[in-house]
């Protein structure tokens, strides 16, 4: 079997969208977005980023982009994730779709490319197993996840927002990783991505590490966020999920970490400051010590991953008012 026909690996054909699927009208329309990907059953952050939408000066609507499952194994867990996603915007990631598919030829549906070893993608495929046995004790939820969308659009004050999973061809896509995005063939492609749906700004996830990146396009900027992981530390040294605010009106929140303007739009990465001791108290009690999680994942919840905010941070994209202001104050950056 070669590597790209593995599970774990393999992108089914499935998973593509339909042609013009980022081109429709637009399913949303609201002054303030938050897009959270990979909140991978973290219950903390959830409320953390409820508390967060709470404090905004105008109603927030929430988008979940994918992969809100992951780490719930338990059932009231898994039972209490769902029914709080299932109540705002919500589209399906691998887990979602795999959860609700009974073929298991795709494995965790992750589209893993090369550079993630084999011991790590059989992990993530022991993962999904056991999370499909519960969510199949749980057959309305897993109903109305396989129902769920691949990709959403919106606008935002008359900005066309193009909001999915993986990138802008397929559901587990990988061009929008860190990594795609630091040659210019991996910036080209995502402005002909900005061109061909008419979008201003991309919101995505699904490769666990965030980026943000502003690129030119015949039609003016356009900005590609990818969040990372809202329920589990994005950089080293941190212990703090990350979501994609889209709005009218600036960030003021000292949540607020790095971002960019399209035609006064704006775009802004938000640290998700979720209680941590609760959260790894709920993952042992799912994934103990010698488990598949807590072999590929334990590290970075504890301690984030081997990444800094300045490897997120790509052209275009500035700090954030509320963070230079802390930074300048504590003497972290000249003035």
């Amino acid at each position: 079997m070669s590597a790209v026909t593995r599970p774990g690996r393999v992108c089914p054909l499935h998973y593509r969208y339909p042609p013009g699927t980022l081109t429709q009208k637009p399913v949303i329309v609201a002054d303030t977005i938050y897009v959270i990907g990979g909140l991978y059953g973290n219950r903390p952050a959830l409320a953390a980023i409820e508390q967060l939408a709470a404090a905004e000066a105008q109603p927030v609507t929430m988008v979940f982009n994918g992969d809100f499952n992951w780490f719930n194994i338990d059932p009231a867990g898994f039972a209490a994730i769902n029914t709080a996603v299932l109540a705002h915007h919500a589209l399906r990631g691998n887990v979602e779709t795999e959860l609700a598919d009974d073929d298991d030829a795709a494995g965790c549906g992750c589209g893993y490319p090369e550079s993630v070893s084999d011991a790590e993608v059989e992990r993530s495929n022991a993962i999904l197993s056991k999370l499909r046995a519960t969510a199949r004790s749980q057959p309305g939820l897993r109903q109305r996840l396989g129902a769920l969308p691949m990709t959403l659009t919106a606008d935002v004050g008359g900005v066309r927002v193009a909001i999915v999973h993986g990138d802008c061809d397929s559901l587990a896509g990988w061009r929008y990783d860190e990594s795609a995005l630091r040659n210019p063939g991996g910036i080209a492609a995502a402005a002909a991505d900005c061109t061909a749906t008419g979008a201003r700004v991309i919101a995505s996830s699904h490769t666990c590490l965030p980026v943000a990146v502003r690129v030119d396009t015949p039609a003016g900027a356009c900005a590609l966020f990818n969040n990372g992981a809202a329920g589990m530390p994005n950089f080293a040294g941190t212990r703090f999920g990350l979501i994609t605010r889209i709005a009218i009106s600036p960030a003021t929140t000292p949540a607020a970490l790095y971002g960019t303007n399209i035609d006064g739009i704006h775009v802004d990465a938000l640290a998700v400051a979720y209680d941590h001791a609760q959260w790894q108290s709920e993952f042992s009690a799912n994934w103990p010590g010698g488990s598949a999680a807590h072999l590929s994942y334990h590290q970075r919840i504890a301690g984030g991953p081997g990444y800094g905010i300045n490897q997120a941070m790509r052209q275009g994209i500035r700090i954030s008012a509320p963070l230079r202001k802390q930074l300048l104050a504590t003497g972290g950056i000249p003035s």
